[in-house]
């Protein structure tokens, strides 16, 4: 099974705010943060996908997620353009 780890952003009166997870469907997965109905930390805002990566197995997807919620610098790094 294909797993992506993403990163989100939604821009706030404070600046960019980030969100990163991992799923099996991008499309349907940013689609329910939009929503309101994906994970609580998202609820209220409109959110963008600015990164994506694919691996094979949601082990290794899950890894990934683990290391970027941890890797503020690379967040910002992506944030800094928007």
């Amino acid at each position: 099974m294909r797993c992506f780890v993403y990163v989100l952003g939604a821009s706030l009166k404070s600046g960019v705010r980030t969100y990163v997870g991992w799923t099996t469907d991008l499309e349907r997965r940013l689609a329910r943060h939009n929503e309101g109905t994906g994970a609580r930390a998202t609820r209220g805002h409109v959110w963008g996908l600015i990164y994506a990566e694919a691996y094979a197995s949601r082990g290794e997807a899950m890894s990934r997620e683990w290391h970027l919620k941890r890797d503020r610098a690379f967040r910002k790094r992506l944030t800094d353009g928007l």
